[in-house]
């Protein structure tokens, strides 16, 4: 067992490890070096010339003008290439008949009927037929019986509760809006995804070719759906339906994909005994064996959705999203935290609903009366028809009224304003100080960054990681940025995320590690961590303006509550996942506690920490982009701010591909080492 372990406890020593960051450690010298002497390089090797980003040669020159007239633009740099695209689909008929445009409005309209379907069931009623919405008892005992049936008569507690928030504290119309959009958007993104998986399975270079959009599509911050959005179909509530359905479906499609061919050969080969056809095999053996796995996926796209359908307001949809984003605009703080409780509330319902129900097993129906065979049916048409006939007898149990709704936003002021004055002190310590002492310098640092120096040292990693293949990769995503003409603003962004991260990582590090040390204490951070990540991101706004009001520390401590989950997940998840055989065969050699962690434990769950780290950067090149509303910098966030104020999409989408093209970078780089890294100890 000792011999066993031998390898995995050598890694540990000075040598070995030198020996894996020799490259690394010369690559950050030579970076130290070029930035300290970075007054012996030429101008052009600091910043991208004006002449690189706006004289490049168009490739559209391909095309002619007699088919595609729109492509005939003033200037000639990226942003122009992307505004011709967008001119091409906006107005070049496609055989004289319609537009691109065309096609996806009249695409978009297909959703109003389903929209208005769901909004009048939960909302207005049926006017044409005089049937009135559901009323809010009937909503909020389904919702109970609904929790009573996954998971017991605890869940359906918090389920109805959660429901019942909305209609107490006048919150009902707004918050059904809000579901309704998640009923409709959420099957519409689960189905596609699901077609686009099976489509994946049967055809192995449609897979090649999705999977890289689908990562691109994960790695776009949310603003850059809305502004395409807004160009092809409009502003409005249809507009936010579409932009959450292809926000969704990527993590959908995924691991469907990753489900489908994770299925159990020998289910496989049990299939193909019992004579199933090419047809069988997919609905009858592979989607049942991979279901735990589609369920997670069907969870996933519940909780994008949610978060989207708050992101969405920015163009229009209605619900709770528009109102908190009013509330925080004008600084009614206690009303935003009313309304951000009640995307909080529904969210925890929705996904502790939806895991309960990837968790359910099927069960066999058993001979006997229809109340016997299906109790909970029975109990919810007994509880919608009580509760329609109060409707009808009380009116507010069908509608509550404003006058009789709850308000506690002025008792929430009063408690925000005592505790902005318990911690002047602090917080006047930290606006003081921290920015001249600690941000200026890191940003100035980052803004003075030689673009040769970033270039060359992210080409280096990739090399040293993956090879010429890597190299060349990370080198097109950082040369993209470059030639963008937005290399300052994206090194601004860069600077707030790397902030963010080393907080997350100085502050998650050590919760993650004291978690992992006792089962106890790891149900409670993952139970906290299970809660947290459940709330859509545009709410960690309201904590950060409380206590900062608008600035660059709001929007570095958003960007920190919201991404430090990953790196304490994977941190006390890595360390407890370290093989037992290993820990025996430590403390068999009469390893310390202390040494046990340090020099077994940490180096082999550090391949995972760092996977931990990449999700805290993913989250946090997410989040820059929404506390951008908060913040002042000069930013890539602000100029999408900018580009969809003025409706360029095709600037709005440049600037989105270069967040997503940092994030790409630390994701391939950082995944490239955890992988060999992982086989190196021989966890892969």
């Amino acid at each position: 067992m000792t011999g066993t372990a031998g390898p995995a406890l050598s890694t540990a020593g000075p040598q070995s490890v030198w020996f894996r960051l020799r490259w690394p450690l010369v690559a950050a010298l030579g970076v130290v070096f070029l930035i300290l002497f970075r007054g012996t390089l030429p101008d052009w090797a600091i910043t991208p010339p004006e002449l690189w980003t706006t004289n490049l040669p168009l490739p559209f020159l391909i095309f002619s003008d007699a088919f595609f007239p729109a492509l005939t633009i003033k200037g000639s740099s990226v942003a122009d290439w992307f505004n011709g695209i967008v001119s091409v689909l906006r107005e070049h008929e496609i055989f004289g008949l319609f537009t691109f445009r065309d096609v996806t409005r009249g695409i978009a309209g297909l959703i109003v009927w389903p929209l208005n379907f769901s909004e009048d069931l939960l909302i207005s009623g049926f006017s044409d037929w005089e049937i009135p919405p559901i009323p809010w008892v009937v909503t909020t005992a389904l919702a109970g019986i609904l929790g009573w049936y996954l998971r017991g008569w605890g869940l359906g507690l918090l389920a109805s509760s959660c429901i019942a928030y909305c209609a107490v504290f006048g919150k009902w119309e707004l918050a059904m809006t809000t579901l309704s959009l998640v009923l409709v958007t959420a099957p519409i993104a689960i189905l596609i995804g699901l077609v686009l998986g099976i489509l994946a399975l049967k055809w192995r270079q449609f897979e090649r070719a999705l999977w890289p959009i689908l990562n691109l599509m994960q790695s776009l911050p949310h603003f850059g759906y809305l502004i395409p959005i807004v160009v092809f179909v409009g502003l409005g509530h249809k507009a936010g339906a579409i932009a959450t359905i292809l926000f969704a479906l990527p993590p959908m499609a995924k691991i469907t994909i990753l489900g489908l061919r994770g299925v159990a050969e020998e289910v496989l080969e049990a299939g193909v005994m019992a004579g199933c056809t090419r047809r069988q095999m997919l609905w009858r053996v592979r989607i049942p064996a991979a279901r735990p796995t589609l369920m997670v996926g069907v969870n996933q796209v519940i909780m994008q959705c949610l978060a989207m359908v708050v992101i969405s307001a920015f163009i229009g949809a209605r619900g709770l999203g528009i109102d908190l984003l009013f509330r925080l605009q004008t600084l009614q703080l206690g009303r935003a935290l009313e309304s951000g409780i009640a995307i909080v509330l529904m969210a925890i319902a929705l996904d502790r609903l939806s895991q309960a129900l990837s968790e359910k097993e099927p069960v066999h129906r058993q001979d006997g009366p229809f109340w016997s065979v299906h109790p909970y049916l029975t109990a919810a048409g007994l509880a919608a028809a009580a509760g329609i006939l109060l409707a009808y007898l009380v009116p507010e149990a069908g509608q509550l009224p404003r006058e009789m709704t709850v308000t506690l936003a002025p008792q929430w002021d009063l408690i925000i304003r005592g505790v902005v004055s318990a911690l002047y002190e602090p917080l006047s310590f930290i606006r003081e100080y921290l920015p001249p002492y600690v941000l200026i310098p890191i940003r100035t640092f980052f803004e003075q960054l030689p673009w040769t120096v970033f270039l060359g040292a992210a080409g280096l990693c990739g090399w040293v990681l993956g090879g010429w293949r890597l190299a060349a990769l990370v080198g097109t995503y950082i040369g993209f940025i470059v030639l963008s003409g937005w290399w300052t603003e994206a090194m601004v962004t860069t600077y707030l995320v790397f902030v963010a991260v080393v907080i997350c990582t100085i502050f998650g590090f050590p919760v993650g590690v004291w978690a992992s040390r006792r089962d106890r204490r790891t149900r409670v951070v993952a139970f906290l961590c299970d809660t947290f990540q459940t709330f859509p991101s545009f709410i960690y706004l309201i904590p950060v303006v409380m206590l900062f009001q608008v600035g660059t520390i709001s929007q570095i401590m958003a960007i920190v509550v919201y991404a430090s989950i990953p790196v304490i997940r994977y941190t006390y998840v890595g360390l407890r996942a370290v093989p037992h055989s290993m820990v025996e065969a430590a403390v068999s050699s009469g390893c310390t506690p202390s040494q046990i962690l340090w020099k077994v434990r940490m180096p082999l769950a550090f391949p995972e920490i760092m996977l931990g780290v990449n999700q805290t950067i993913m989250f946090g090149l997410f989040m820059v982009m929404i506390a951008g509303f908060i913040g002042g910098n000069f930013d890539l966030a602000r100029e999408i701010f900018k580009a969809k104020a003025q409706n360029d999409a095709g600037l709005g989408l440049l600037l989105a591909l270069c967040v997503a093209f940092l994030g790409l970078t630390a994701d391939r780089l950082i995944s490239a080492w955890a992988s060999r890294r992982k086989a190196q100890l021989g966890l892969a």
